[in-house]
């Protein structure tokens, strides 16, 4: 009986670790680091990704580092915006909205720097993507294999040849364009 009670303890505890952790606190930045332009605030609740007037870039990274993960967040915009989440590292960034270089929306699809390129695209996203609404990405980083989820459906796999073992996740927003986003209810699990 002992010996069961342990184990259940032992199951209990690996289980809690592995649950999605908040990497927002809801009030502050702490634990997150600003690249670039002052361009992150926290307004009631949610991270507001907004450029200054001179249309400077920036990303706000986390300070830990992690290798494999799922991270999940909620966002909301309006109009066109050219933002995303960064992978570990600047190279590999999952797309929010529309592609400076495409001119079209590749929510949730892969954007490789190096590659120079979107070499997949997410399936359904005009049938799943709300603007001016909440939105839910879950993006499952293990190894090389990035899978994302849009509003609870799967639309994406990738398999990059430029994946780093460890990194920071990181939110964008994109240099030369006026744009504002909002995020909330960040969390993050540790595979």
């Amino acid at each position: 009986m002992k010996k069961l009670t342990i184990a259940i303890l032992f199951a209990a505890s690996a289980f809690a670790q592995a649950a999605p952790q908040p990497i927002f606190d809801g009030k502050t930045l702490a634990g997150w680091k600003i690249v670039g332009a002052q361009a992150w605030t926290v307004e009631e609740g949610m991270i507001l990704g907004q450029n200054d007037p001179k249309k400077k870039g920036s990303i706000l990274w986390t300070e830990k580092e992690y290798t494999n993960f799922v991270f999940q967040c909620a966002f909301k915009y309006e109009g066109q915006i050219d933002s995303g989440v960064f992978l570990r590292h600047e190279n590999d960034q999952i797309q929010i909205g529309i592609s400076g270089s495409l001119k079209r929306d590749m929510t949730a699809s892969p954007y490789i720097a190096s590659k120079k390129g979107y070499p997949v695209e997410a399936k359904d996203v005009a049938e799943l993507l709300k603007e001016g609404e909440w939105n839910t990405m879950k993006i499952t980083a293990v190894g090389a294999v990035y899978t994302v989820e849009l509003n609870g459906k799967e639309v994406m796999t990738y398999t990059s040849e430029t994946v780093k073992d460890k990194g920071p996740v990181g939110l964008q927003v994109h240099p030369g364009k006026e744009m504002k986003i909002l995020f909330r209810d960040i969390t993050l699990e540790e595979r």
